[in-house]
């Protein structure tokens, strides 16, 4: 069998501490409402506050962070935020253990792992181009993508076992995977531009919203994320609601029907390429838009059909999807950007295409809370769902047109390209 090509130490290293920190994120995002539920005895509207916390930061912050960070050094910003996650992660099994835990106590410290994480992710976008030629960009993301739904396939089991276990105190083990994150990290050559650039916060805080709209590939992805993420979160939020409240699942089950799921993604991720190769990146990311969010009706079948296998067969083909949306969201935006406007490009395409997932995880808890009366909890859950993913459906509209555009924007350069190739062969 042949192994698949190295990248080189310096993403060998990025790879392995993102690769860590996904696992103790998978260990997180499940044990966070299932502690809520089962220990707090929380609503479903308190699940979806806490939820809109995970995204809060990227609406008041998101906009000045790829500023700074393109002022600052990376790889130690990076280390950084892995040290604050770690620290409000750790927060959160203390407070429980000297009886103060509570729903704004959790709003706080998932708020904090928020904004720290928006200054990683802004520093993490800018390193992988940095770190290998653009010809191996799609591989490298599709590695990372690999890896990221490996840890999906492992991280709900392993957070269902750990909480079976230890209990809250599971998170323990998310606080030191930031650890081991940062020290991989902390081993990286530095990369990326520091403190070159000319021009205001203000002037370049506004230039990476001009940037993603004045292209016409880079409006239409971004509008393309914003209607997506107006619906997703809804039905994400209230999976776990379904899931424990709805259907009656244990967490073991639960945890066992979502790393099932997670083997779609990990496919979607190893065969992203090779369609985006046959079909173009820009048409791969339309369908897998349109099909990742005509999947998720699936959950609608329950309790029709045994509710361990619907979440886990749902949840395969919408992570299958995922991962082919997001193998080809980052190379398509960064081929249209050069690298010292990365952080701001990536920065502003976060604030607005990420900035309305609070808004839609309020909205999911508060639509089961609403619907809960007059259909009970399941019907509320099922069709509070149902609702999110018809709305994503239509990020398709903005997304088709891409491939004419890329394919238009390949021609330009292999026009201009032409007179210096022939200028070269001309003998002297």
């Amino acid at each position: 069998m042949k192994l698949p090509q190295s990248l080189g130490r310096q993403f060998n290293l990025f790879w392995a501490g993102s690769a860590v920190s996904n696992v103790g994120d998978r260990i997180t995002t499940f044990v966070v409402p299932t502690v809520m539920i089962f220990a707090l005895h929380s609503s479903a509207l308190e699940v979806g506050i806490v939820a809109m916390a995970q995204y809060l930061g990227i609406p008041l912050i998101g906009p000045i962070a790829g500023v700074l960070v393109d002022r600052w050094d990376k790889r130690l910003t990076m280390v950084a935020c892995d040290l604050i996650r770690l620290a409000a992660v750790a927060a959160i099994p203390v407070a429980y253990w000297l009886g103060v835990l509570s729903t704004p106590l959790l709003f706080g410290c998932v708020a904090a792992i928020s904004a720290a994480t928006i200054f990683f992710n802004v520093g993490a976008l800018v390193a992988v181009p940095a770190a290998m030629d653009q010809a191996q960009l799609v591989r490298a993301y599709s590695r990372l993508e690999g890896t990221r739904s490996v840890t999906e396939v492992a991280g709900p089991s392993i957070a269902a076992g750990l909480y079976s276990a230890l209990g809250v105190a599971a998170l323990l083990v998310d606080a030191a995977s930031y650890l081991i994150s940062a020290t991989c990290f902390r081993y990286m050559r530095p990369w990326g531009v520091k403190a070159t650039l000319q021009g205001s916060v203000w002037s370049r805080l506004t230039l990476g919203f001009r940037l993603n709209w004045a292209d016409p590939v880079l409006r239409r992805v971004s509008v393309a994320a914003i209607t997506l993420n107006s619906g997703g979160p809804i039905f994400v939020t209230v999976l776990p609601i379904l899931a424990y409240q709805g259907l009656g699942l244990s967490v073991g089950a639960f945890g066992a029907a979502m790393s099932v799921a997670a083997v779609g993604a990990l496919l979607g991720a190893v065969v992203a390429p090779k369609i985006a190769g046959r079909l173009g990146a820009g048409r791969t990311m339309a369908w897998a838009l349109l099909l990742h969010c005509l999947v998720g009706l699936g959950v609608l079948t329950a309790p029709a059909l045994p509710a361990g296998p619907v979440i886990a067969v749902t949840m395969g083909c919408y992570g299958f999807f995922m991962s082919c949306i997001n193998v080809c969201s980052a190379p398509i935006r960064q081929s249209r950007m050069s690298a010292d406007n990365q952080g701001v490009m990536h920065a502003a395409f976060r604030t607005l295409t990420w900035g309305i997932i609070p808004l839609a995880a309020f909205v999911g808890g508060l639509g089961v809370n609403l619907l809960t009366a007059p259909l009970g909890i399941l019907d509320a859950a099922r069709w509070t769902m149902a609702g999110g993913t018809i709305l994503a459906a239509f990020s398709f509209v903005s997304a088709i047109r891409l491939q004419p555009l890329l394919d238009q924007a390949d021609r330009d350069r292999a026009a201009a390209a032409a007179p210096v190739a022939a200028l070269a062969d001309t003998p002297s």
